[in-house]
């Protein structure tokens, strides 16, 4: 089995074929876009949720979920490019940026927390499975990621660039699995979320990473008051930028109007489309500490940057 499961995608369009000849690689072809979002209701959604299941759900969650909801609705987005092809990916893997900070000094590092399949899991399984993740590669206690980390710190900064071109081309142009040298299969998965919001940025966009190979990055902005129309009335309402990267070689504005949609109905009407949230509070599983219910999601900045 190779470093990612992959199905050739046949039957090209014309542009998507010019596109493959026009860029070379992902530092060429990047795209922007930006969507605004009502979230009170999102809000509310994740009060709810919290006091019934005991688990912090945030923002993050949220919008992991909506991407690899949207992955699932647009599934020729989720590709890569290999020998100036197209691959579609057989599963839905997105990553969220996480923020790791060192209590001996000041310097920060960024690593991953990849969830799996997580378009078929619910948002309680997603929200366990990150914290989980989160706690592990924050602690040091994720071993392929340890490996990893301090291999490359081994690899003088002149050569970092071939070093990085190079272990791109062996785990996803050729495509082969290098777990045996302590390298994780398919690290980075088929989107990365970074919540700037938990930066207190309301808006930024972030670029691609060539040697990943990830073609979509998603940046949810913090949550801010803002006025609204609802009926003709202006009101206050709650907002939530969220900006977008694309490699313009696999997506496009029909890509992204398919999944700005599925973002829509995720973000601005969560009672209706993931977890429920009404009856009674459920009993926290052994070894799982209760969280309190009472904290005002809005105020609070996410976990994962």
């Amino acid at each position: 089995m190779g470093n990612v499961q992959l199905r050739h995608m046949k039957g090209l369009s014309p542009f998507r074929k010019i596109a493959l000849g026009t860029w070379q690689t992902a530092y060429d072809p990047s795209i922007y876009g930006g969507m605004r979002f009502r979230m009170e209701k999102a809000m509310e959604y994740i009060k709810k949720f919290r006091a019934r299941y005991g688990k912090k759900l945030t923002v993050t969650h949220l919008v992991t979920k909506a991407l690899a909801l949207a992955l699932k609705a647009c599934p020729s987005a989720n590709a890569i490019v290999r020998f100036n092809r197209i691959y579609l990916r057989q599963a839905v893997d997105v990553s969220v940026l996480v923020v790791i900070t060192h209590e001996d000094s000041d310097r920060v590092d960024l690593s991953m927390a990849k969830i799996k399949n997580a378009d078929e899991i619910s948002l309680l399984e997603m929200v366990t499975k990150l914290e989980g993740r989160v706690e592990k590669v924050r602690s040091g206690k994720d071993k392929e990621l340890e490996q990893t980390r301090q291999s490359m710190r081994w690899i003088p900064g002149f050569l970092m660039n071939f070093f990085l071109k190079t272990l791109s081309f062996f785990m996803f142009t050729l495509n082969l699995n290098l777990t045996w040298l302590g390298l994780p299969r398919d690290a980075f998965g088929s989107a990365i979320v970074t919540n700037v919001g938990s930066l207190g940025l309301s808006t930024a966009f972030v670029p691609l990473v060539p040697y990943s190979r990830v073609p979509i990055f998603i940046a949810p902005g913090e949550a801010y008051d803002a006025a609204v129309v609802d009926d003709g009335e202006i009101k206050v309402g709650k907002i939530m930028e969220i900006n977008a990267t694309f490699d313009h070689r696999l997506i496009d504005g029909h890509h992204a109007m398919v999944m700005a949609k599925v973002f829509k109905q995720i973000l601005e009407s969560p009672f209706e489309h993931l977890d429920p949230v009404d009856g009674e509070p459920e009993e926290p599983k052994a070894g799982e500490e209760e969280k309190p219910a009472e904290e005002k999601p809005e105020e609070e900045k996410p976990e994962e940057a």
